[in-house]
């Protein structure tokens, strides 16, 4: 952007007595909810802090990148999801996921962001058009939300595109390194009925370009409530599976309960076939994989992974295929309660609820700002930091159901 000419008087620049070179700058490095805000300020700035115009300019000026944590505490047909800059501790809310008549409590659904969109893929819910009422059915529905387009509210809204082959639920997915999603496994599970529901094994691609889902050879066998991500081999990109449950047994003949995977299995993005790999663990040392948080470079591929076992974060080393201990939590958290985990700049975070609340005091607790207490650790420095978050929300964020996904603009 040229400098204002020496006649040009103050009103005409962006910041008075600064060249629009450095206002441009210094404005484009503010937080992005804080650009948002100030948009209203006058013509120039609202021009400038357009979306659609600052992310491609941020872009040629080569400032940082802006990493953002988005949550959805719920279907988020009903409570929308929330945007949180943690450099600003500042918050936006996003458009909610048009509402369907047919269907209800929308969760264990996958977001990705795959720069100007976040997608939101399948999910298990409740149909209303399904036998019985009380099962929850997989989904294949497929949205997209234009971030780009957030200062503006008409265009600002959830885009419905092609649906995926298979309808399913808590599955693994990743973004290739081509302009495309890789999706694989899953099934209906929900949180209320964890037994229940389908599994299973079909692998798809989706192409951002033609917008169409293409099936990949499947699993070597049936894997829901897994994880996954791309990692770059001497060969080619490889899309890691890890964890997951398959079959179910029951306790007593009675209770049924997940048969859960300790092993890993791998599919070659240029090759197409998948080859295993055995136990991550060793047998009584744990029951399942905790949740995953995936540390990636500037190209998205894995550079390191990381999970969140009790109040202990291990790493996965590719060598020994074993994790090994990273750190322990700064302020535990109890057995019993939940918490989020996810990767951002290079950073881990452990989000939990501070206020606990019962029935009794619900007029009360209405009326409380919720708190979200976040532990931050640093692999490179090895050292922590804590702060408190107010979500702009009337209730308290339950992450037994928060899903959580993190974004780099």
């Amino acid at each position: 952007m040229a400098a204002p000419s020496p006649s040009s008087s103050p009103s005409e620049t962006l910041i008075p007595d600064l060249t629009d070179d450095v206002s441009t700058q210094i404005l484009l490095s503010l937080p992005l909810p804080h650009q948002l805000r100030l948009r209203p300020t006058c013509r120039r700035w609202s021009r400038l802090l357009y979306p659609p115009a600052s992310f491609p300019l941020r872009r040629a000026l080569r400032l940082p990148s802006l990493p953002l944590l988005c949550l959805f505490p719920s279907d988020p047909s009903i409570i929308p999801p929330l945007l949180f800059d943690p450099l600003s501790f500042s918050w936006r809310i996003l458009p909610p996921l048009p509402c369907s008549p047919f269907s209800y409590n929308l969760t264990r659904f996958s977001p990705l962001f795959l720069s100007p969109f976040l997608y939101l893929i399948g999910g298990s819910l409740f149909d209303t058009h399904s036998y019985p009422l009380g099962q929850p059915s997989p989904s294949g529905a497929v949205f997209r939300l234009d971030l780009s387009a957030l200062g503006n509210p008409h265009s600002s809204q959830w885009e419905r595109v092609e649906d995926m082959n298979s309808p399913r639920g808590s599955f693994a997915c990743a973004i290739t390194g081509n302009r495309g999603i890789v999706v694989a496994g899953g099934g209906s599970r929900h949180s209320v009925y964890p037994s229940h529901g389908s599994r299973i094994s079909s692998v798809e691609k989706y192409d951002v370009a033609s917008g169409k889902w293409t099936n990949l050879e499947a699993l070597p066998g049936y894997r829901a409530g897994c994880a996954g991500f791309i990692r770059t081999s001497a060969k080619e990109d490889e899309f890691w599976v890890m964890g997951g449950y398959g079959d179910y047994k029951t306790l007593s003949g009675v209770v049924p309960a997940d048969v859960h995977y300790s092993d890993a299995v791998v599919l070659g993005m240029k090759s197409g076939t998948w080859k295993e790999v055995g136990d991550m663990w060793e047998e009584g040392e744990r029951v399942r994989m905790g949740p995953l948080a995936v540390a990636e470079g500037s190209d998205g591929k894995a550079e390191a992974v990381f999970m969140l076992d009790s109040n202990e974060i291990f790493r996965y080393d590719f060598g020994s295929n074993t994790w090994l201990k990273e750190t322990s939590l700064k302020k535990k958290i109890a057995h019993d309660e939940s918490c989020g985990f996810a990767a951002m700049n290079g950073d881990l975070y452990v989000l939990t609820s501070v206020l606990k609340s019962d029935s009794s005091e619900f007029r009360r607790a209405y009326k409380r700002r919720p708190t979200l207490e976040v532990q931050v650790y640093s692999p490179n420095k090895k050292k922590w930091r804590l702060f408190a978050a107010h979500p702009p929300l009337h209730h308290q964020v339950e992450f037994k159901s928060t899903i959580l996904c993190t974004i780099q603009i």
